[in-house]
């Protein structure tokens, strides 16, 4: 199955252009520029979700359930719990053996992503999140280190009318998910507070997960225009197995087997996690605003490799900081004008403990250190009108990040250090309206990445390894952006040139541990489609369509192999997303969505690849009111026509072992059930 960038292009944009006139559709304000702002005037690419997207009839496993449709975006490992969902925005995260990498993750203002760099999501509760913004590309000049993009969710705000709802869930593979929500406002207090508990036998051998979360949202109002917001999440997650990856022989043999040195070695990770944050927010007059935000995370993690000399890890972390914004809206020379201005503060410290894994027991310790990450962020962004018709935004950020660890297992010598890292990321971009609803608009953004302190690890030995450097990358792009009566066309083409790209390898001794070292320069070239259209009252159509050329320009590794020219592994050239919905006026909907993944690399050297897939799921279900109760079943199936493909890559993995296949087709069933208290 073979795509043109110009027929889809055309396919997608003719239909926009002969778009009848503007018939009441709204603005969407959102605020990932971290001010409030319609998505259209943005210059860059933002794409947004809602609420229903994100909750009705889904499952809520992951972020790829709602996601599907932004275009640019590629995320994979949806049922590997204890590697967590692997997100990439134009490439940035794609390297990640775990979590996410490259992309900046906010929830309720506040950062999931840690000051080194390295992000998560199991402390994302989707049961609870009304909306989600992706920015679709470099954001350093507002976010800092490690945004090449960057992803916030926002959490339920409580309606004026109390409510209280529970939600069951049950499915193949011993899936089971529980919810219990309540919300409303009282006074000045608006609140929400949701519970759920998840879990599932997993698809393949060894890949059990357990997961609790309580998440809440509070909100006050206080005099004048001003408000104090408090945000508490907790994450229980006893069980989080890690089936491993297999070679392709072995996953074709039998995809639900586990690699036996996982199961041997019992490979998993356990965590809790808290997280607590406070939002200030305050009007200082008609022309300025102030807020202020302080947070404190908190989070015991262990987990297992399969490997015994210093397989097992344990860590305690403390992760704290704080932010200061100031916006002053007025006139600079005649000319309408906003200016932002922002200072972020985050540290992370931690207790990091290795020891060898003993077929999944503790034995002798190998690793005993102190973790500190300090990052000072100060940025500026302003905002001029030159023109009824055209905006001009100019920001710059300067960051200075701090590693510094401390070495307490002297029986191998010292290998404490220190290593300061720096950089000045500015962005400049202009929003044109051309009429007609249609807007164009250019930009110049910037993204730098310090490998963070898992990917300083040392292939030779203990401390730092010496010779990594931040990646740096410059994005240049252009878009057009339409809505039109029921319809909402985007178009982005971008190049970034990349510096010192991070890539990850495996050492023979280490299999299951991943190393990094710098690649001297990439090329990323793309193209982001995406349409949607109200095809009548009940029926709405969405498409997205991704090319990605994205290259290694000058590329020669430790070993002294030349990848010159060469693909980067772990990105397809093509993506495509369809999705076709209907809600019919009796309260059934349905929704069904297909998924194209080209053909990809897991290598560097491109000997090995991966097949493309098309993925489809279907979603049914059912809103009833009776009264004061609302009642919605629904059932839904995933990989309807039963495509064999893999759920996730692992690059340049040592063996071969690149592939995780992905589960059979499988469905589930639930019932919501919601009422006025």
């Amino acid at each position: 199955m073979k795509f043109s960038v110009v027929t889809l292009a055309l396919i997608c944009a003719l239909p926009a252009v002969s778009a009848a006139q503007d018939s009441g559709l709204g603005p969407i304000i959102i605020t990932p520029t971290r001010v409030e702002k319609d998505i259209d005037e943005i210059p860059a690419a933002v794409s947004t979700v809602g609420q229903d997207e994100i909750q009705l009839g889904n499952e809520q496993l992951g972020l790829d359930e709602s996601l599907g449709g932004v275009p640019g975006l590629f995320m994979q490992n949806r049922y590997n719990f204890a590697q967590d969902l692997r997100a990439s925005i134009r490439g940035f995260g794609a390297r990640s053996s775990f979590g996410i990498r490259g992309i900046k993750i906010i929830v309720d203002g506040i950062p999931e992503s840690l000051p080194d760099g390295q992000g998560s999501v199991d402390g994302i509760d989707l049961g609870s999140a009304s909306r989600i913004s992706v920015i679709r590309g470099p954001a350093s000049s507002l976010y800092g280190n490690a945004s090449g993009g960057a992803i916030l969710i926002e959490s339920e705000k409580g309606p004026v009318i109390p409510f209280a709802s529970g939600r069951v869930t049950a499915g193949d593979f011993g899936f089971n998910n529980t919810q219990l929500k309540t919300g409303g406002e009282t006074g000045r207090l608006n609140y929400l507070l949701n519970l759920s508990d998840t879990s599932t036998d997993g698809y393949r051998d060894h890949s059990e997960y357990e997961n609790t979360q309580l998440n809440g949202r509070f909100e006050i109002g206080l005099e004048g225009d001003s408000s104090l917001l408090a945000t508490l999440h907790h994450t229980d997650q006893p069980v989080a197995n890690d089936p491993g990856s297999l070679t392709e022989e072995d996953a074709d043999l039998d995809p639900e087997q586990a690699r036996a040195q996982n199961e041997s070695f019992d490979a998993g990770e356990a965590l809790q996690q808290t997280r607590i944050g406070l939002l200030y927010k305050t009007g200082l007059g008609e022309s300025r605003d102030f807020e202020a935000r302080i947070y404190n995370t908190q989070r015991d993690f262990s987990n297992k490799l399969p490997f015994q000399n210093g397989g097992a890890v344990k860590f305690d972390r403390n992760f704290t900081g704080a932010g200061l914004k100031f916006t002053l809206r007025g006139d600079l020379a005649d000319r309408q004008n906003r200016l932002l201005l922002g200072l972020d503060y985050d540290r992370q410290d931690d207790d990091r403990r290795r020891f060898d894994n003993l077929s999944g027991s503790l034995g002798a310790q190998t690793l005993d250190q102190n973790e500190l990450v300090t990052s000072t962020g100060v940025y500026l962004q302003n905002e001029t009108k030159l023109n009824d018709r055209v905006e001009l935004t100019l920001g710059i950020r300067y960051d200075d990040v701090k590693f510094d660890v401390s070495d307490d297992f002297l029986a191998d010598g010292d290998d404490s250090g220190k290593v300061d890292l720096d950089q000045t990321s500015p962005m400049a971009g202009i929003s044109v309206d051309l009429g007609n609803e249609t807007r164009f608009y250019a930009t110049i953004s910037t993204a730098f990445e310090t490998p963070t302190t898992t990917e300083f690890a040392n292939p030779s030995g203990g401390g730092f390894n010496q010779a990594l450097e931040p990646q740096e990358a410059t994005n240049y792009e252009i878009g057009i952006k339409r809505r039109t009566g029921m319809q909402r066309f985007e178009l982005a083409l971008f190049h970034i040139d990349v510096d010192n790209e991070l890539t990850p390898f495996e050492l023979p001794a280490q299999p299951g541990r991943t190393f990094f070292e710098n690649a001297g320069s990439s090329t990323r070239d793309g193209i982001e489609l995406s349409y949607s259209r109200q095809l009548a009252p009940q029926i709405g159509f969405t498409t997205a369509y991704t090319y990605s050329d994205f290259v290694f320009d000058r590329f020669t590794n430790a070993d002294g192999d030349v990848f010159d020219g060469k693909q980067i592994p772990g990105i397809p050239k093509d993506l495509l997303y369809l999705d076709l919905t209907w809600f019919g006026e009796s309260g059934y909907y349905a929704t069904w969505d297909l998924t194209y993944t080209g053909e990809l690399y897991a290598d560097n050297a491109n000997q090995t690849s991966v097949d493309s897939s098309q993925v489809s799921n279907l979603r049914i279900g059912y809103n009833g009111f009776y009264g004061d109760w609302e009642v919605s079943p629904f059932l839904g199936v995933n990989n309807l026509f039963d495509e064999e493909y893999n759920n996730n890559i692992r690059i340049n993995a040592f063996g071969g072992r690149y592939f995780e296949p992905a589960p059979e087709r499988n469905a589930y069933i639930g019932i919501s059930i919601r009422a006025r208290i």
